[in-house]
């Protein structure tokens, strides 16, 4: 029997941290309550915060976490037969970032696959990689989620003083960053066991999206776009993300733990981006869904928010990233990873037997400079 286990991650993030002290210089301040219950601190942007250039791009960082990832396994790009790809922030609409990643590697052949689920996407990702590589069709294979969001930020304020920059314009900025994570898994034939049976939903099928960004796509001709005052408008429903997102999460936890019929006490570790956010434990509170699981496993859920800002589907594999090097994940410890989608409710959950011993020594992250 084949079984799939993850070898390594990798984590990418451009440029210098941009704190909140920058961004209330560029639009504007937030009142401290709202700025306490996103509890983000800084983020990292791949543009320049002051002029809106480009100093890297959505495959550029990706190729940079999947290069970090391998160094770590002790694998070269030539190794990898199937590369997943996750992300809602493209460098084209076609052709896909994961064929980009592919050239930058130096790939000619590979199997490839893009999903656009937002957050939820890598731990998609994860579950198709496994069962392909368990099904015989591959050995070797790389899960990326990565994003590129602050292009769509920098027209809120680039050429406006930060008074006129409305407070619904405001919260984006203080939200969002860019990054990419990247996950190296194997398949071997009676090997260690990893990688559990994943859940996914969406639960928003006739529900309005929480975030949306609109613009730049095939919705209206396209000559009608350029004339609004900005080509892609992201719209973010803090209310409805605020109600509705700790639902998910906690659908994503039980179904995840029932379908590997796992009790919540033998996870070590749980992954939920912003599971620890002052906005998300109130909402759980005031919704009565603090459940079973929830309480058995309070003191075990973990994420990187406060550090690295809201990434979408770089979420998953760069926090993950960030707590193997950490040292806080070790082989023999089981990690449940939850990702969720408020564009559409969407959620996915995988438990995972770790295996993958901590690097001896941390490899220095490339800049956006550097060669991808």
């Amino acid at each position: 029997m084949r079984r799939s286990r993850i070898l390594s991650t990798g984590g990418h993030q451009p440029g210098e941290p941009i704190t909140n002290e920058q961004i209330e210089r560029l639009a504007g301040p937030l009142p401290d309550e709202i700025l306490e219950g996103i509890s983000i601190q800084q983020r990292f942007w791949m543009i320049d915060p002051d002029t809106g250039e480009h100093r890297d791009s959505n495959s550029g960082m990706a190729t940079r976490a999947v290069r970090r990832a391998l160094d770590a396994a002790g694998i070269e790009p030539a190794e990898i037969d199937l590369l997943v790809l996750a992300t809602g922030t493209p460098d084209y609409p076609l052709p896909p970032v994961v064929n980009l990643v592919q050239e930058n590697l130096g790939l000619e052949d590979c199997a490839t696959l893009e999903i656009r689920s937002g957050g939820a996407g890598a731990v998609q990702g994860l579950d198709i990689a496994r069962m392909m590589l368990e099904r015989g069709d591959h050995d070797t294979a790389v899960v990326v989620g990565s994003e590129a969001i602050s292009p769509v930020l920098a027209p809120i304020y680039l050429g406006r003083s930060p008074d006129s920059v409305r407070m619904r314009d405001r919260m984006p900025l203080y939200m969002f960053g860019d990054g990419a994570g990247a996950i190296v898994l194997r398949a071997e034939e009676d090997g260690p066991a990893g990688l559990g049976p994943a859940v996914s939903r969406c639960i928003g099928g006739t529900r309005k999206p929480g975030i949306w960004s609109v613009g730049g796509g095939t919705h209206a001709p396209i000559h009608e776009q350029l004339l609004a005052k900005r080509l892609v408008d992201l719209r973010v429903d803090v209310v409805g993300a605020g109600d509705f997102t700790p639902h998910m999460v906690t659908r994503a936890i039980a179904e995840t733990l029932a379908g590997a019929d796992l009790a919540a006490a033998s996870v070590d570790l749980c992954l939920v981006p912003e599971g620890n956010v002052g906005w998300m434990l109130d909402s759980l509170r005031e919704a009565g869904l603090m459940t079973a699981e929830w309480l058995a496993l309070q003191d075990r859920i973990v994420d990187n928010l406060a550090q690295t800002g809201a990434v979408g589907c770089a979420a998953v594999p760069l926090f993950l990233d960030h707590e193997w090097r950490e040292g806080n994940l070790r082989p023999g410890q089981r990690v449940l990873l939850v990702g969720v989608e408020s564009t559409k409710w969407i959620y996915a959950g995988i438990v995972v037997d770790w295996t993958a011993a901590r690097p001896q020594a941390a490899e220095p992250t490339l800049s956006a400079g550097e060669a991808v």
